[in-house]
């Protein structure tokens, strides 16, 4: 399956990709709810500050109640003064409103315009919800909103950008350094298994898929680490369920395809065809070195450490033995004498 150049890929536009999948565009905002007051220590009614977002957006924005996910702190007995009362995740997927931004023309220039239109809108809806003051049963709550770390691209380029520099000063002799690896929490695992099957993530499938976006060095799937619901669920548990996501770790050849995919993750949710759920994942990028500290290539860096090391200490030695064998020294050869 051949895809358009991800170079030129709008911001509001869907990218189809194999296995009957689809990376749809959305924006995702972080909500902290804090009491206006520290003398506020009352349980928040999750509902009610649902219906009171929604009431304050209408007017500018559609977002139905799925797409609002609020949940309360329980513990408020050991809440700290400066601890919110409530945690949320607002979803924006109706972007039809973005007027100049379906990139007609698909070069690198109109592409590049339409995404600092789309980060300028996203700007100005964070504005408009960040410091808001809420007034719920009589009781008054301040709104923090802000955009994720795994939807700002510019953040993480900014970030690795800071985390090479030092690393690539005298490059020349061991090569320059960039990232290449990236990390997907949250996915479905059943979205990457093989159909009829098994219903456990494939490797060859999960190959096939990101192939799309360039040639693969590694892949590494595992579904016993991937805590991405563990650590944002409701705290009664009821929405854990083992085994059902994955997180996925995929090293690309060549570092323009690493830039590419993570750009076109970013800001973009999963969506299976025939299936009416979102998968709203998490994507970053690799700074603790994922493939280089596995078993096989750190077995691999060290036999290429102790090889000349080896052969260094066996050659003399050999030599060494050789040498002290002299003419004299030889074994004498024995020839059998016949009398008569």
């Amino acid at each position: 399956m051949s895809i358009r150049p991800l170079d030129s890929l709008p911001p509001t536009e869907t990218l189809e990709i194999e296995n009957g999948l689809s990376l749809v565009p959305r924006v995702r905002l972080d909500l902290t709810v804090y009491p206006a007051s520290p003398s506020v220590t009352k349980p928040i009614d999750e509902w009610k500050l649902k219906r009171t977002l929604i009431d304050f957006l209408k007017n500018s924005l559609f977002v139905p109640e799925e797409d609002l996910r609020i949940r309360r702190v329980k513990d408020l007995k050991n809440r700290k003064r400066d601890d919110p009362l409530a945690l949320g995740t607002l979803f924006i997927r109706d972007l039809g409103s973005l007027a100049g931004t379906k990139g007609e023309k698909n070069d690198g220039e109109d592409a590049k315009k339409a995404l600092e239109e789309f980060f300028d809108w996203r700007r100005r809806i964070v504005e408009k919800m960040d410091g808001i003051e809420l007034n719920i049963e009589g009781l008054k709550f301040r709104l923090k909103a802000a955009v994720p770390a795994s939807d700002d691209f510019d953040g993480m380029k900014k970030d690795w950008e800071e985390f090479y520099a030092l690393r690539n000063r005298g490059y020349s002799k061991s090569g320059r350094h960039e990232p290449d690896t990236i990390v997907i929490r949250g996915v479905p695992s059943r979205w990457f298994a093989e159909p009829r099957v098994s219903s456990k993530p494939s490797m060859l499938v999960t190959h096939t898929i990101f192939s799309t976006f360039g040639r693969i060095r590694h892949v590494n799937l595992n579904v016993a680490e991937d805590d991405y619901l563990g650590k944002d669920a409701d705290e009664d548990g009821a929405d854990i369920i083992s085994g059902l996501h994955c997180k996925i770790v995929v090293q690309f050849e060549k570092f323009w395809d690493f830039y590419n995919t993570l750009k076109v993750l970013c800001c973009r949710s999963l969506q299976k065809q025939g299936s009416r759920l979102w998968a709203d994942f998490e994507v970053t990028w690799d700074r603790d070195g994922f493939f280089r500290n596995t078993p096989s290539q750190i077995q691999k860096r060290s036999g290429r450490e102790m090889a000349p090391a080896h052969y260094r200490s066996e050659a003399p030695r050999r030599q060494q033995h050789i040498s002290r064998l002299s003419s004299d020294d030889m074994p004498r050869k024995r020839f059998k004498v016949r009398t008569k």
